[in-house]
């Protein structure tokens, strides 16, 4: 159900690179949270979960909660703490919850396409929430149809009026579909016809299930309370809520928690290709991830950029948060002492008015503003995380000369950018890539560094511990794990641009997001 306007305002789910252009970073799909504890307030604890998972996604939050009963399912527009109050979580009682933040890859932002999705069995109902994106959409949404014919639905002519347009709810429609058989018979089923990459959390009246993709591109994980599980996308959110780290989620499983305990079912052979980027950005610092502790990798890809990008400098500065390992491995290894330049506004990841043609000529001093007498008249080296299309890069070169530094040497902790992802991670087009058309010493001019250094894909792979072949590389490489589909079958808006199917999901139909973004250079 959508919040009252009348008792709190809601977001828009417009992110703050919606209103400043220069901020047009990656953006992760979603986070999940599950949780199945008899006698705990789940759906505190699904909201705490969320809190620390936030970074994942921003347009939206919701949670759904069992009392054994029934499901109730609460979502809507904004940031968690925008979404939940006290009274609201007062409201959803029970014993196993499943909650979701959103960052639209398939599917627009709004209200329809915000998570946990909800669908009624024929013995009661589920709610689903996914982090990842399918490149099977089309299929999927093929064999609902089919469904949908042998059941008769199409004698009912009815107008169902808006219907949700994501990957997720084709997903949860499939799963909801199992005459004569248990859920988990069904996910059984299904989950080994699903492509992609999929981190599924979701739930019956009394059961708390979850999945992973057998490539595990994006991450699971396992905790024990001490009256209970828990399931979350990070380690980060296991700590906020106090439950103990078991395991992850293995690539190719299915897990099952309820009275009888935590049961485990492999639906397909492990591949694994965990995503590269979320050593470089999207995950927390504070996660461990494939044994690894992220801000320590982060410290090592900032020693492996100081030996192989070297500058005399007399500062090396962070653009936080997203770069602050990496300055501190890079300062660490050069012997140049690490400070704060800049001061990051932590509050401006959202705002509901619009910014005037002045406000947004200010570009990147919404969310960064410069420390004057530290930076002033210093050589600098600057860590940052990544660069996609250039914006950011170049207005912060331009804001840190204005307030007086004699020089600004770039050094980035990932290879350039160069392919879109199609497994949950929201990049340019190719088009809009700048490192898809220009070299390193033309992306140098253009943000006007005066050096500007990559670290190389392998150096970055060597600082994960991480076997290479059980990496995805895409977005530096172009090699995808999960073969593609054809370019229509592609993009964000695939299931909102087409005829639709008897249950008012979108058939898959040509266009989408940016269906030629592997052709076009």
């Amino acid at each position: 159900m959508p919040s009252s306007s009348s008792v709190r305002k809601g977001g828009d789910g417009r992110l703050n690179h919606d209103l400043d252009p220069h901020d047009l970073g990656p953006q992760d799909a979603c986070g999940v949270f599950g949780v199945w504890a008899p006698g705990e307030d789940v759906a505190k604890l699904t909201y705490y979960g969320l809190y620390a998972l936030q970074h994942r996604g921003q347009e939206s939050a919701g949670i759904a909660v069992s009392n054994g009963r029934q499901i109730l399912v609460y979502k809507d527009m904004g940031l968690v703490s925008q979404v939940f109050d006290e009274a609201t979580l007062e409201a959803l009682k029970g014993h196993v919850a499943v909650g979701h933040s959103r960052y639209s890859t398939t599917g627009a932002s709004t209200w329809l396409n915000a998570q946990p999705t909800f669908h009624p069995t024929e013995d009661g109902s589920i709610a689903l929430a996914h982090n990842g994106n399918l490149t099977n959409t089309a299929e999927l949404v093929q064999m609902v149809a089919d469904r949908s014919l042998l059941d008769g639905e199409l004698d009912l002519r009815v107008d169902r009026g808006p219907t949700a347009t994501n990957d997720t709810s084709v997903v949860t429609a499939l799963l909801a579909d199992h005459p004569g058989r248990t859920v988990e018979e069904r996910a059984a089923e299904i989950l080994p016809q699903v492509k992609g990459a999929f981190s599924f959390v979701w739930m019956t009246e009394d059961t708390l299930y979850a999945a992973r993709d057998p490539q595990g591109i994006r991450p699971l994980v396992l905790g024990r309370l001490e009256r209970g599980w828990v399931i979350a996308s990070e380690t980060a959110a296991l700590d906020i809520v106090g439950a103990s780290f078991i395991r992850e989620v293995e690539p190719g499983e299915m897990v099952a928690v309820d009275v009888d305990g935590l049961r485990s079912h492999r639906f397909a052979e492990a591949a694994p290709k965990h995503c590269l980027f979320e050593f470089v950005y999207l995950a927390r610092p504070d996660t461990r991830m494939v044994g690894q502790r992220v801000h320590s990798v982060r410290v090592e890809i900032g020693r492996r950029l100081a030996k192989a990008f070297p500058a005399e400098a007399d500062l090396v500065i962070p653009v936080p948060e997203s770069g602050t390992p990496a300055a501190i491995g890079y300062a660490e290894a050069s012997g140049i002492p690490y400070g704060m330049g800049l001061v990051k506004n932590s509050y401006v990841g959202r705002t509901f008015i619009q910014p005037s043609q002045t406000i947004r000529q200010l570009g990147i001093r919404l969310k960064l503003n410069p420390l004057r007498d530290v930076i002033e008249g210093k050589r600098l080296v600057v860590v940052d995380d990544s660069i996609v299309r250039g914006n950011t890069q170049r207005a912060l070169v331009r804001m840190l000369r204005e307030a007086g530094a004699r020089e600004v040497h770039v050094r980035i902790s990932s290879p350039p950018v160069k392919w879109p992802c199609f497994y949950g991670i929201d990049f340019a087009t190719r088009a809009e890539l700048i490192a898809t058309g220009l070299t390193i010493e033309e992306i140098r001019t253009s943000i006007d560094a005066d050096s500007l250094g990559f670290i190389d894909l392998e150096d970055l792979v060597d600082a994960t511990s991480v076997p290479n072949d059980h990496l995805c590389r895409a977005c530096f490489d172009g090699v995808y794990p999960v073969p593609l589909p054809e370019p229509e079958h592609l993009g964000k808006d695939l299931l909102e641009t087409g005829p639709r199917s008897p249950d008012g999901l979108a058939a898959s139909a040509a266009g989408g997001g940016a269906p030629d973004s592997l052709r076009r250079p």
